[in-house]
């Protein structure tokens, strides 16, 4: 069988736009602007969005309002709605707030698990247990993710042996799926593929996600790369909101729009509108005063300019 014909029959997109996008954003985005810009991903057929995190605000101030924002979008039945718990106290605040699914964030190395949450990857795993725990006692789903698995800032290539470890661990835990993040985007494809193979004879290819930084300029690379192994679920952010405190002024998560252009050109289904996608990457993008990232929004806008009055409002009254 060829690598082609292991590609899955459809795929899942997980849009991080909301969460690990706008928490980037030095200026506070209104809590009125988040909640349109899920609003118009759930309208474009996003059948998971990742809302908010539930954190310290003294931490994460852009997060302050999840409760708020959990509480005024529009859900819309079979779509999913996220948010990242770090701990116990994030996952009570997310249950009481409803949130349906939550997800917590381990590190592949050592060195970048104590700089970005002062702890060992075990200690990390250690506190993750108690929402796991109190997660299954009230039937919420656990999502887990894996920073830098595909290079660290600190401690340069990583071994798939660690990235595997931590993977069988998070699953083992109850996780019922494992997205895997290349934090700061140095990953290739060969890389890309040698990392899912070998974290694949642990965990069934089914539980595992793509996370990809496109620093380097090869995040759709290594998407195309993980279809090519099996992976059938991506995280991706609308205009490729998000960027990479390691590599300044480079770009960060894989824009949602481009991962589309790609999954649509292979005849892959998705369930997600592109012009629908397009105009909630506009939203966002006027807020915020820039052009999108996504280059599948720039030449599509270029060649096919969206005109819609309705969120061109919502844009402008938020700001104001």
């Amino acid at each position: 069988m060829s690598a082609s014909e292991r590609m899955p029959q459809a795929v899942r997109l997980v849009e991080v736009g909301p969460r690990d996008g706008l928490q980037n954003e030095k200026a506070q985005v209104p809590t009125d602007v988040k909640v349109a810009l899920i609003d118009l991903l759930t309208e474009a057929g996003m059948p998971a969005i990742e809302a908010t995190s539930f954190v310290s605000p003294k931490w994460v101030p852009q997060m302050a309002d999840a409760a708020d924002v959990m509480a005024r979008i529009r859900r819309k039945p079979g779509v999913r709605y996220p948010v990242l718990t770090p701990n116990l106290k994030g996952f009570e605040a997310a249950r009481d707030a409803g949130a349906d699914e939550v997800a917590v964030f381990v590190a592949a190395t050592e060195s970048f698990s104590k700089r970005n949450i002062n702890c060992s990857i075990a200690e990390s795993l250690e506190r993750a247990q108690p929402v796991f725990d109190a997660a299954h006692a009230s039937d919420i789903r656990v999502r887990g993710y894996i920073s830098v698995v595909l290079g660290c800032p600190y401690e340069g290539d990583v071994d798939p042996e660690a990235v595997a470890a931590v993977a069988k661990s998070l699953f083992a835990m109850g996780a019922y799926e494992v997205s895997l993040g290349d934090t700061i985007g140095r990953g290739t494809p060969g890389k890309t593929q040698a990392l899912l193979r070998r974290v694949a004879r642990d965990l069934p290819v089914e539980a595992l996600a793509g996370h990809f930084h496109d620093t380097y300029g090869q995040a759709l690379a290594n998407v195309y790369a993980a279809l090519e192994v099996g992976v059938g679920t991506f995280d991706c952010s609308v205009a490729g909101l998000g960027g990479c405190p390691y590599a300044k002024g480079a770009t960060g998560n894989v824009a949602s729009e481009d991962v589309l252009y790609l999954l649509d050109g292979l005849g892959i289904p998705t369930g997600v509108d592109m012009t629908k996608l397009r105009r909630a990457g506009h939203f966002i993008s006027r807020f915020l005063g820039r052009p999108p990232e996504s280059k599948v929004a720039r030449a599509l806008d270029a060649s096919a300019p969206l005109a819609d009055a309705a969120t061109d409002a919502v844009a402008t009254d938020a700001a104001q």
